[in-house]
C-alpha cells in the first residue's frame, strides 16, 4: 500500500462503494485524516429518504470485514460511518452537479478583498477547478478556485 493519505481514501472508496450500493446507499465521501495521535477514517453514505442510525450501523458492519481484509491503511484507526448531514460539505464533481441552482456557504482559505473569508450565494456553475456564486440579488457573480476555499457547504438543505 502506498503511504499516500489521500490514497487511502481512494481505495477505502472503492472497497465501500459496492458495499453500499448493496444496502441501497451511496458514498458521499471518504476521509482518513488525523486528530491529535489517532487517525480516524471516516465514510459518508447517503440515500434519496435520508440516512439513519441503522443504516450506519449495518454500512460499518458490512465494510469493516473488508476493510481488515484488504488492509488499506498502514496505521491503526478508527472506523466512523455516518450521513452528510443538512449543511453538506460539496466535495466532488457529481456533488457539484447535483446542487447547481442551490444555496451554498462558502469559506475561503483567505479573504477575497471587498468580500471578506465567508459568504453565501446560489451555486450557478462548477467544474473541476472552480465555481461560480451568484448573490441572491442576481447582481454579482464570483468564481473561486476550489483549493482555495475551506469548504463549500449547501445553506439551506431542501431537495
Amino acid at each position: 500500500m502506498s503511504g499516500k493519505k489521500g490514497g487511502i481514501a481512494t481505495v477505502v472508496r472503492s472497497i465501500a462503494k459496492p458495499v453500499a450500493e448493496s444496502l441501497g446507499l451511496s458514498v458521499w465521501d471518504v476521509r482518513y485524516v488525523k486528530e491529535g495521535a489517532q487517525w480516524y477514517l471516516r465514510i459518508t453514505i447517503d440515500k434519496e429518504d435520508g440516512v439513519s442510525i441503522d443504516d450506519c450501523e449495518k454500512m460499518s458492519r458490512a465494510v469493516e470485514a473488508l476493510l481488515d481484509e484488504n488492509d488499506p491503511c498502514p496505521d491503526a484507526y478508527i472506523l466512523e460511518v455516518s450521513s452528510p448531514g443538512v449543511e453538506r460539505e460539496l466535495t466532488a464533481e457529481e456533488h457539484f452537479a447535483r446542487f447547481i441552482g442551490a444555496d451554498i456557504m462558502v469559506k475561503m482559505i483567505r479573504p477575497i478583498e471587498g468580500i471578506g473569508k465567508e459568504f453565501k450565494g446560489v451555486l450557478t456553475a462548477a467544474d473541476k477547478h472552480t465555481v461560480t456564486i451568484t448573490d441572491h440579488s442576481g447582481e454579482n457573480e464570483i468564481t473561486v478556485n476550489k483549493k482555495d476555499t475551506a469548504y463549500i457547504k449547501l445553506d439551506d438543505f431542501d431537495f
